[in-house]
């Protein structure tokens, strides 16, 4: 069963929030996207703010569920303050990641990144990482799986049946920044 710690409710919360005064203003509010380096529409406070900000009901339906299920169990481990600055380090880590790719990909601009799937990503990866052998049981398909398998079948998902705005390399800047946080730093 879900257990909404504090840090991870009020993420889930922020990006509601945010969702909503979204779908409100339309076209009037804020840019919250993460735009790239070389458009003229990117700031720095992006870097930050994109992890807040959705595209779609399911896009931020999906992110806040697996948050719900991720972050809650990474903050019982480590506490409020070390999973908040874990998870605000995996996200401007994916946001990083994404910004070199779009620049060596797209040097005359490229698309803004929203969501807090690269966050999200690293989130997984700690999951995965400090609690292995843990069995998960899911309701669809009705199958027990192991937290290591899990986190690699949810990548896979996101990289073969995302669609063509989703931000691989933001996914991918998350899990990486979360393994190095974890092996390396010895987070």
């Amino acid at each position: 069963m879900l257990q909404f710690s504090p840090v991870t409710r009020n993420i889930i919360f922020i990006n509601v929030a945010v969702f909503i005064i979204q779908m409100i203003l339309k076209e009037r509010a804020p840019d919250l996207a993460l735009w790239p380096v070389n458009s003229v529409q990117f700031k720095p406070y992006q870097l930050f703010s994109y992890m807040f900000a959705h595209g779609g009901f399911s896009h931020i339906f999906f992110n806040m569920l697996m948050l719900a299920f991720a972050g809650a169990q990474l903050e019982m481990i480590w506490g409020q303050q070390k999973f908040l600055i874990f998870y605000v380090v995996t996200g401007i880590g994916a946001a990083l990641m994404y910004l070199a790719v779009q620049y060596f990909m797209n040097p005359f601009g490229g698309n803004p990144m929203v969501g807090a799937s690269g966050a999200i990503y690293g989130c997984l990866m700690g999951f995965g990482l400090l609690v292995p052998d843990r069995v998960i049981t899911l309701i669809f398909p009705p199958v027990s799986i192991k937290a290591k398998y899990l986190v690699f079948i949810l990548g896979g998902i996101t990289y073969f049946f995302g669609g063509p705005n989703t931000a691989h390399a933001a996914h991918f800047g998350g899990a990486f920044v979360g393994f190095l946080l974890i092996k390396l730093f010895r987070f």
